[in-house]
């Protein structure tokens, strides 16, 4: 099953979600009436900044022709009223203090972490930099991620 993260601190807007494109099902119900391809059916996880989860599925519209569209269920935690946004280092400083560790790494955990860093900031750090795709601030990154996603036939829903 492929998985695709895409990360950078200048892309064109800050969102934390993951996607799920579900496999198209063996047989079409539609068939050959469909005059575009029959997208995937999503579930999205909005994480981060707009908290949520939307289940987008292709539903046939009444009438005398077969016809899909995209339908959305959402759900939204702005729907339990207006909270202010917070971040994750909030979250982390409050429970330092109340002495919760549940999101804090042990010691071990970091040391596996740096095993695994290491070898690929060595690798890094002895290459050329001229060789790393860069991207211009502000887009969804550089040109290689539309590339390497579309030869496996996916695409990036942001």
């Amino acid at each position: 099953m492929p998985f695709y993260l895409r990360t950078g601190k200048r892309v064109a807007r800050r969102v934390t979600e993951i996607v799920v494109h579900f496999k198209r099902p063996p047989l079409s119900l539609f068939g050959d009436t469909e005059c575009c391809p029959l997208g995937p059916n999503m579930l999205i996880m909005h994480i981060q900044p707009e908290e949520g989860i939307t289940l987008q599925i292709r539903a046939e519209m009444p009438g005398p022709s077969i016809r899909t569209r995209a339908v959305t269920l959402d759900f939204d935690y702005a729907q339990f009223g207006s909270i202010a946004p917070t971040t994750g280092y909030e979250k982390l400083l409050y429970d330092s203090l109340v002495g919760e560790t549940t999101l804090f790494h042990r010691a071990d955990m970091v040391e596996a972490a740096w095993q695994i860093a290491d070898p690929i900031l060595s690798t890094w750090a002895s290459q050329r930099r001229e060789s790393l795709p860069i991207y211009a601030p502000g887009t969804w990154g550089p040109l290689e991620v539309e590339h390497l996603l579309a030869g496996d036939g996916h695409w990036w829903t942001a």
